[in-house]
């Protein structure tokens, strides 16, 4: 099957930010791709007030244009994730619909990145959205992919955990800024896919934010050996990959790290 990948530079302007998507993904739609993953915070990023803002239930504007554009293009639509109001709570939330506009999957962030920075500024994600509590597998094609959200990314077990449940890919929607995207994402990204003998898609937003700390874009599709397969790299844009099930069962026969957990020692 084949992913495409919509590297955005999202803002607090809703209505420009859908559009923009929406002619990116229609152009990996057009290279054939089956399944199109879109960053963290898709529809909307700026500040928490303003983010809480903008917040949408579900369903709600943004997921009723991915709806409509996943059955008007025939793909599989993963938007990323937007800001969920569910009753006097808000979650950081990912939905994916089928090539017939129905939901097929559900995603709340469960890790939320609350930390002091060596420059004394605070940020605490828990003080803006709530966490999630269940891992999320789907199925496209031939894959089972398992659905996280940026910081997740940095806790293996929360993979592990997917893998049990049969994901042989994981989607990761993020927006990680310059300082650790330079330094953390690429090594995360492959670490994830090595350990776990998986592919790995990693959309990321790019550029400028509300809060004056740039994001790192640099989407890339990363392949179960660990190779990077591609990547966009600077700026908005989009990329489509192959993602081969028959080269996934050959890496996992060659390297069989999943055979091999000791499951009696460690849970």
């Amino acid at each position: 099957m084949k992913i495409g990948l919509v590297q955005l530079n999202s803002t607090a302007d809703k209505a420009a930010n859908l559009a923009q998507a929406e002619e990116l993904v229609a152009r990996v739609a057009v290279e054939k791709a089956d399944l199109v993953l879109l960053p963290e915070n898709f529809n909307h990023r700026g500040t928490d007030e303003e983010n809480a803002a903008a917040a949408e239930p579900i369903p709600g504007p943004s997921s009723e244009w991915a709806r409509k554009l996943a059955c008007d293009l025939g793909v599989f639509v993963h938007l990323g994730s937007l800001i969920e109001q569910r009753g006097e709570r808000r979650f950081n939330t990912s939905l994916v619909f089928d090539r017939m506009g129905d939901e097929v999957a559900r995603y709340s962030k469960i890790h939320l990145f609350d930390v002091k920075l060596p420059d004394g500024t605070l940020y605490y994600e828990s003080e803006a959205v709530s966490p999630g509590d269940q891992a999320v597998t789907f199925a496209c094609e031939e894959l089972t992919f398992g659905m996280v959200i940026c910081y997740d990314l940095r806790f293996p077990e929360l993979f592990r955990a997917l893998v049990d449940r049969g994901a042989q890919a994981f989607l990761v929607p993020a927006a990680f800024t310059v300082p650790t995207g330079i330094s953390h994402w690429e090594p995360l990204l492959r670490a994830r896919a090595i350990e776990n003998g998986c592919y790995v898609a990693a959309c990321g937003q790019w550029g400028p934010s509300a809060v004056g700390k740039p994001t790192y874009g640099h989407s890339m599709v990363v392949e179960p050996w660990g190779v990077v397969q591609t990547q966009c790299r600077e700026g908005v844009g989009s990329l489509t990959a192959d993602l081969d099930l028959e080269y996934l069962q050959s890496v996992r026969r060659r390297m069989p790290v999943l055979k091999h957990r000791r499951r009696d020692l460690f849970v």
